[in-house]
């Protein structure tokens, strides 16, 4: 089948665009959640500090599957959370968007909070001696000298909530034409034996993961 009839399909194209408003929307939380949380963590230790580590860094080590599960019980109809919640959040692009951004924050958080924890302190302090705010201490000293730190983590964030699949698949439910992303439509391909497209939607998860990789070496290289 020619390469173009396969990217025309609806179940080839609906998983892309999917992806990339996941994406875009996790993306912009990632940024924006990324970074204060890591001002957050960079700051003296504490009991709460250290329980909202331990929660942010999770991800990285517990199982994906496990921790999808963990969040569908908090967050479905009858869940803890979910009861609560004005939206339904379970089998929902909300769900898409929330297991990608969970995934890729604990890499968007780290490297931020190791720069943070550098020699910028010392400059933060001598800022709010000079009668800096918080606020203007936050974008004029920390957020310039950490943007190459912000940048990586950001794109490191990126290539694990593109390929995410373990979370996704319980808080999105792997949907057809709802909430199949490209991760779990290579899967669908392969197991209805459509190994074209997957061969397909491999290849285009793997430019983008070249497009990070190259951007990494640019930040790395600067």
């Amino acid at each position: 089948m020619p390469l173009a009839e396969i990217l025309m399909q609806p179940q080839t194209a609906g998983p892309v665009l999917l992806t990339a408003k996941t994406l875009a929307v996790s993306g912009l939380l990632h940024l924006v959640c990324g970074v204060l949380l890591a001002c957050y963590l960079s700051g003296p230790p504490g009991l709460l500090r250290g329980t909202v580590d331990f929660f942010t860094t999770l991800p990285l080590v517990f199982p994906p599957i496990a921790t999808g599960f963990v969040l569908l019980l908090l967050l479905g109809r009858n869940g803890m959370v979910g009861s609560m919640l004005p939206v339904d959040i379970i089998f929902s692009f909300y769900g898409v968007v929330l297991a990608a951004f969970i995934a890729g924050l604990p890499l968007m958080v780290k490297p931020v909070e190791a720069a943070l924890r550098g020699d910028v302190r010392r400059l933060a302090e001598i800022a709010r001696v000079l009668g800096k705010n918080e606020w203007q201490v936050f974008w004029l000293v920390l957020l310039p000298n950490v943007r190459r730190s912000v940048l990586s983590g950001w794109f490191l964030a990126l290539g694990r909530s593109l390929g995410e699949v373990g979370i996704t698949l319980m808080l999105g439910g792997n949907i057809v034409g709802k909430t199949n992303t490209l991760s779990l439509e290579i899967y669908n391909a392969v197991f209805s034996g459509e190994f074209e497209r997957a061969m397909v939607l491999s290849a285009i998860i793997g430019f983008f993961s070249l497009a990070i990789f190259f951007m990494l070496r640019r930040l790395s290289a600067v």
